[in-house]
């Protein structure tokens, strides 16, 4: 209701899942005319901040790099992130560095990317794999990607079904692990 009363277009994706909701927004975006020549993402629980949507934009806008990552590690609010999360980022950023050739910090939901270079990594994960999927995707290709710093608070809507209970972690744990296999596995057999 919030974005709606701020004038954006809100896109109702009645499959759950992170990635089905970012998917139902793709869909919407390639039926437009013409199309964007930047897209952003962030969460919706008002944890990130959409005033530093125009910092990363402008990094994308500049062509300095096709992919830009916030990363919550250095300004994150004391307990908006658990150190299940903490450990999962860094251990998901090890991996995409040592198996992809990719440095990152951290699996962030807020982003910008090119639109063209979104397009050619053609994602597919509609759960909690979306955002390590784009990371590794964009590594293992060559995409010109960077971190800037961004704020990040406790969740202010809405309740996580991941870093709430430890169940959700350990599912959402072991799902972006299996996509990072999945995905190491095909970059190796391309190889």
């Amino acid at each position: 209701e919030l974005a709606r009363a701020g004038g954006a277009v809100v896109v109702d994706e009645p499959k759950p899942g992170y990635g089905s909701a970012c998917l139902a927004g793709l869909e919407w975006i390639a039926r437009q005319d013409p199309p964007p020549d930047i897209v952003a993402f962030l969460d919706a629980d008002l944890a990130d901040d959409p005033a530093q949507l125009p910092v990363l934009c402008a990094i994308v806008a500049a062509a300095d790099a096709d992919l830009v990552i916030g990363s919550r590690h250095r300004r994150a609010e004391p307990g908006s992130l658990t150190s299940t999360q903490r450990f999962g980022n860094r251990l998901s950023c090890w991996l995409i560095r040592h198996l992809a050739g990719g440095r990152f910090t951290d699996l962030g939901p807020m982003r910008v990317i090119d639109y063209a270079t979104l397009l050619r990594l053609g994602m597919v994960d509609r759960t909690w794999g979306w955002t390590v999927e784009m990371q590794f995707k964009a590594a293992a290709t060559g995409v010109r990607a960077a971190e800037v710093d961004v704020p990040y608070r406790r969740r202010r809507a809405g309740d996580s079904k991941i870093s709430g209970t430890w169940i959700g972690s350990a599912r959402a744990g072991f799902k972006i692990l299996l996509t990072v296999a999945r995905l190491w596995w095909k970059v190796r057999v391309r190889s």
